[in-house]
């Protein structure tokens, strides 16, 4: 019954969310237009795969890269179709994958629109990346007996609470799950709190952690650093947000009063605002060049307005600064920026990678600021003294070190079921 009422109430608001989708973020972006009847299952039907992989954005696809490579090196037959919401996570699939998957956008959780994928794509099973737990997707899935494994899986006290308030609707959803893979054992008592059994329940670890840096990787760090002058104090603000950006261009204005050299790589988390961050610097005294013009000349600010090179430009820095930190957005990933040794600064919201940061803090690979006067003084004192900011980075690629192996794990779970699906008459 409960599922019944969620899917009448996204059916009274579906003009609602398809105007959002279409009109307001296709303005913004019109990337949000194209491959649209997708989001109502209507994939082609020559697309039948075995696995289906679900990434929300570009955080989950980048997360889940290593991963599904491993998992195409251990079984280069398998057929794997990455879904995602976003046409900037759909681009990094692109990126990252060169077509050796399929991708599509997982439809709106309609009845009939997840229905329509389900008989479209034949899926032996659905990996789902960390809490992206659509009741109509799961349900059906089950009692189609497409095992749905939620790899990666966190959830937050506050994400708790929310699913809490409507019980009935989370029932369906715990008794639907076939296996789920936590962080850790905090994430694991609170799904167990919500109804899920302990017995669909491993702690793996984070896949975020298995991030190793390629030889395709390190060579084009080592080509942007001779690029981009490596002599310079080099610093790195990804993926910033409206108002951060703002935040991030005083900070490195205080800092040129002492290091007139140092150069600032600002590269916001979406394309819209890629002209909007243009346009506060066109009205700075700053110069700058864009990343796509790919013509440097010295300027004191590079603005990244392209996608996929952010782990890479993190890889070339003395320090990192991870957006959405500053402004109450939760943060974004800083695995990325320490696997290549870099250190990182954040502010104080970082509560969607908070089984991330706080052995960071600890290790002494991470500190936090509360604005931007405060990353102004650690941009100086680390520009400063090296040996302080190279032991940043250091600590910061020790914390990778000591939590890998979630890989391994969550490979082993989706091959079983994948050969408990496969036995099945």
């Amino acid at each position: 019954m409960a599922r019944i009422l969620y899917s009448v109430i996204l059916y009274l608001f579906s003009p609602v969310i398809v105007f959002y989708l279409y009109i307001v973020r296709g303005k913004k972006n019109p990337a949000y237009r194209a491959h649209f009847a997708e989001r109502f299952g209507f994939i082609d039907p020559q697309t039948t795969t075995p696995l289906v992989i679900h990434c929300a954005s570009v955080g989950e696809v980048l997360a889940a890269t290593p991963l599904i490579k491993a998992l195409q090196i251990q079984q280069p037959q398998l057929a794997i179709m990455i879904t995602c919401n976003t046409p900037t996570g759909r681009a990094q699939i692109n990126s990252s994958f060169k077509g050796t998957v399929k991708s599509a956008y997982l439809p709106l959780d309609f009845p009939d629109a997840t229905a329509r994928f389900l008989k479209r794509v034949k899926p032996c099973l659905i990996g789902i990346l960390e809490t992206e737990l659509w009741p109509n997707l799961i349900v059906q899935s089950n009692k189609k007996n497409i095992p749905v494994l939620v790899l990666n899986a966190r959830l937050s006290a506050k994400s708790q609470h929310g699913y809490q308030r409507v019980q009935p609707l989370t029932n369906a959803i715990m008794s639907s799950i076939t296996a789920l893979a936590s962080h850790n054992e905090t994430d694991a008592k609170r799904f167990i709190e919500l109804g899920l059994a302990q017995s669909k329940i491993s702690v793996s670890g984070s896949i975020k952690f298995d991030i190793n840096p390629t030889s395709e990787q390190r060579n084009k760090v080592s080509a942007l650093k001779k690029y981009y002058n490596e002599q310079r104090f080099i610093w790195v603000a990804g993926s910033t947000h409206p108002v951060e950006h703002q935040f991030i261009l005083t900070a490195h204005a205080i800092l040129l009063r002492t290091r007139p050299e140092a150069l600032l790589v600002i590269a916001p988390r979406h394309p819209e605002q890629f002209a909007k961050v243009a346009e506060l610097l066109e009205n700075s005294s700053m110069t700058f060049s864009r990343r796509s013009h790919n013509n440097y000349e010295n300027e004191n600010v590079l603005l990244v307005d392209t996608l996929g090179e952010l782990q890479c430009l993190y890889g070339m820095a003395n320090i990192s600064y991870v957006g959405g930190s500053l402004i109450a957005r939760g943060g974004h990933n800083p695995l990325e920026s320490a696997a290549f040794s870099v250190g990182i600064l954040a502010g104080p919201y970082t509560y969607n990678f908070a089984h991330i940061y706080p052995e960071l803090i600890t290790l002494g690979g991470c500190e936090t600021v509360n604005n931007d006067k405060q990353l102004a003084e650690k941009l100086v004192y680390y520009s400063n003294n090296q040996t302080a900011c190279i032991t940043l980075g250091q600590q910061a690629a020790q914390c990778v070190a000591n939590n890998q192996g979630a890989i391994a794990k969550t490979i082993q779970l989706i091959n079983q079921h994948l050969e408990q699906n496969n036995e099945q008459p």
